[in-house]
């Protein structure tokens, strides 16, 4: 990255070389860069409709596009981000598109000669734009694959070459730069790979090493304002935003994203401890709900990744033809607009002279005539691209004909209207005067009746002590309720009464735990302690996540119930050796 790069975005300031997994480290850097240019404001449908008005949708991808086009295409995608936002939240369009042509200058022409291609401009824009990660890779899937909708290798990997320009970008390409072995590693060059299984490959847990940044930088998006009410073991602070990390082996040890990042540890706590990511809190009676409703379903908790797409892809619309034609002044006009074949000339000739443009009938019988006649004696044509769409065009001016005959003839039968209706305008009025006061006599009448049914439906929903002693289903049912609903009542303080109960046994079995705790802790105080030192040359553990498609970690082992259970018994069994 140029120095002028590197002064505009100041990831030095920043202080994220302290994180000490690459991972987290590059896509925090991206993450940065991402933000820093307001392209988390953006999402790929804006990025998709900007590359449509500055006409990349149908350029060949190996085009190379000059700095000028380049930041034209960026200041659409910025221009129309401020017509988007609220007047309060107007974002530096300048500084936005200086800041973003720097970088993808910096990524993708580090030599300076000014041009970059269009397939890693939309790469890169696809990237580092906002909005879901499956919609990203379906729009990626749709530049790499072929019409048939299967992935195309040479493709799939000229993208990871761009794409993995990115983290070489901000100084992180020892870990993800790009290798040969990078698409062999994704994929098998033995099978077919169609939009779902490049889905399933891409946004599984783990993902491929060459990519295992970018569903992170996702992640990273989702959970910036996620708040965690709970005390950090390193630094005490009193909540945690964004990640949160939990022990596995050290009982409630909890880390925030930052201190977990940069290898921060206290107690007994070690960095080669394995780890475990949260993006979401729950209180303990949810997680207790929620394991007690897995255990108890039958049905299987696993959902689907994203939802299933057909193998052969929808064909798009050709819309080319469905534009409003030049007007026309006659038929003759709208007849010879259209090129005649050569073949059987003098027969369309005499078709064209029969046509009597006076009678609409005629003309539309005529014209369809021509049409079939056209049809039989050029049925090799049909399979030409330019036969079927000089009938579109044909189709399309007999329609716009048509329209434009019925507006003429309705302007005409209005012109005769109105002067027939000027002789009469002095009995128009009197008639209007005459069905007003009708109406308003109608209009009486209505509401009378509809104030007499209201006054009888009041009247009938309102029950009298006699029909309620003539119904005796009616008290029946009542008394039936009334008892059920007692029963009810009567077996629910019986739950809270035995609740209660079963509290008192849990606190004294809490006490037998405590006391036990305190003899053992007292029994081996005396005990050497096994030296950290030890480990350090083990691996760093990567953090566990939860398996789940959505952002809800699974319950622990910590906190689950197995563990109270075993200490539950061990504790009944000592006492019983005490007695």
């Amino acid at each position: 990255m140029s120095q002028h790069m590197y002064n505009s975005l100041p990831l030095g300031a920043q202080d994220l070389d302290r994180i000490r997994l690459s991972t987290y480290r590059t896509a925090c850097k991206l993450r940065f860069v991402q933000k820093k240019c307001n392209l988390h404001l953006v999402d790929i449908w804006n990025v998709i409709e900007a590359l449509r008005e500055n006409a990349l949708n149908n350029l060949d991808p190996n085009i190379e596009l000059n700095v000028a086009r380049l930041e034209a295409v960026l200041s659409t995608i910025f221009y129309q981000l401020n017509k988007r936002m609220p007047t309060t939240h107007q974002i530096n369009v300048e500084q936005s598109i200086s800041l973003l042509l720097n970088f993808l200058l910096a990524a993708f022409d580090p030599e300076g000669h000014g041009k970059i291609s269009v397939f890693a401009v939309k790469m890169a824009l696809a990237t580092l734009c906002g909005g879901k990660i499956m919609d990203k890779l379906r729009y990626i899937f749709s530049m790499i694959s072929d019409s048939g909708g299967v992935m195309v290798y040479g493709r799939y990997d000229m993208f990871l070459r761009e794409v993995l320009k990115l983290p070489t970008a901000v100084f992180e390409g020892p870990s993800f730069g790009y290798t040969e072995q990078s698409a062999k590693s994704c994929f098998s060059q033995q099978k077919k790979v169609t939009l779902n299984a490049f889905l399933d490959t891409l946004m599984s847990d783990p993902p491929p090493q060459c990519l295992v940044w970018l569903p992170l930088l996702h992640r990273l998006a989702n959970v910036e304002n996620v708040f965690h009410p709970v005390e950090c073991s390193y630094c005490h602070s009193e909540s945690m935003m964004g990640f949160r990390y939990r022990c596995q082996q050290c009982h409630n040890y909890q880390l925030c994203q930052d201190c977990f990042w940069r290898g921060h540890a206290s107690g007994s706590h070690s960095n080669q401890h394995q780890m475990k990511e949260y993006t979401s809190w729950k209180s303990p009676a949810k997680k207790l709900t929620n394991a007690l409703s897995k255990s108890l379903s039958c049905a299987s908790s696993h959902e689907p990744l994203h939802p299933m797409f057909p193998d052969q892809p929808e064909k798009p619309l050709n819309l080319a033809h469905i534009v409003p034609p030049r007007p026309v002044t006659s038929m003759n006009d709208m007849l010879f607009s259209h090129s005649v074949p050569s073949g059987n000339t003098f027969t369309n000739r005499r078709l064209l002279e029969g046509i009597n443009v006076a009678s609409p009938v005629a003309d539309e019988h005529s014209l369809i005539k021509l049409y079939v006649n056209q049809l039989h004696n050029n049925s090799r044509m049909l399979d030409s691209a330019g036969r079927l769409d000089e009938e579109h065009r044909l189709i399309a001016r007999y329609a716009a004909r048509l329209a434009a005959e019925t507006t003429a003839s309705q302007q005409q039968q209005g012109q005769q209207r109105g002067a027939s209706d000027i002789s009469f305008t002095i009995d128009a009025n009197k008639q209007q005067r005459q069905l007003i006061a009708e109406l308003e006599n109608k209009n009486r009448e209505i509401l009378q009746e509809i104030q007499r049914l209201r006054l009888e439906h009041e009247q009938a929903s309102q029950p009298t002590p006699e029909k309620a002693q003539q119904n005796p289903t009616l008290l029946a049912e009542l008394r039936l309720l009334r008892q059920r609903k007692d029963e009810l009542e009567q077996r629910m303080s019986a739950l809270q009464e035995s609740r209660r109960e079963l509290m008192v046994q849990l606190e004294g079995l809490m006490k037998l735990l405590k006391e036990e705790e305190l003899k053992q802790g007292t029994q081996g105080a005396g005990s050497p302690r096994s030296s950290p030192s030890h480990t350090i040359s083990r691996p760093i553990p990567m953090p566990i996540r939860s398996a789940s498609a959505c952002s809800t970690p699974t319950h622990t082992p910590q906190d689950s119930l197995t563990g109270v259970g075993g200490d539950v018994q061990e504790a009944f069994a000592q006492s019983k050796l005490h007695c």
